[in-house]
């Protein structure tokens, strides 16, 4: 959904847009603020994707219903793209700030499809629980494991690394 005019108005319309619309509203909205608000000759603009969660094991071949657990290898097949990563905002993202490049450069860290390939790279059963786990729980690990969150040293140590390299060397 989006709402259209000014958010003083008493009377708002809102218009159903897609999720591709959305996020180029977004960015365009981010660039124009980029380029009122900072010096651009004195600054450099960083955009990272989004990761991914790796919420559907069925996406690597796994069974429906499973999770990172256990996992300790990374996905090898080149075509591969997980099914809570979107190509079409990809596609959204890159275009837009293209476009805009010469006006508003920005280097954009495309983490999304890297990270991926690392199911093997997330917290799973070693993240702090805010709510201790029942007996029940504790025996089925899989039940508990955390397909969002990324660990150290890993993945995010590559992100950090594509950013230190589009810093000095890009």
């Amino acid at each position: 959904m989006c709402r259209q005019g000014s958010y003083k108005d008493d009377e708002m319309q809102v218009v159903e847009v897609s999720t591709e619309d959305a996020y180029s509203l977004a960015i365009n909205s981010m660039l124009s603020w980029v380029k009122q608000n900072m010096d651009l000759t004195r600054t450099r603009v960083f955009f990272t994707s989004m990761s991914p969660t790796h919420g559907k094991s069925q996406d690597w071949g796994a069974e429906a219903g499973g999770n990172c657990y256990n996992e300790t290898t990374m996905i090898k097949d080149p075509n591969y793209w997980g099914s809570d990563s979107r190509k079409s905002i990809m596609r959204v993202i890159s275009d837009t700030l293209h476009e805009h490049q010469d006006e508003v450069p920005v280097t954009f860290l495309n983490i999304t499809q890297l990270s991926a390939y690392r199911k093997d790279a997330h917290t799973s059963i070693y993240k702090k629980q805010w709510n201790p786990l029942t007996p029940e729980q504790l025996a089925n690990p899989v039940s508990y494991a955390d397909c969002v969150h990324w660990c150290l040293p890993g993945l995010p140590d590559t992100w950090n690394e594509l950013l230190f390299a589009k810093l000095f060397y890009f």
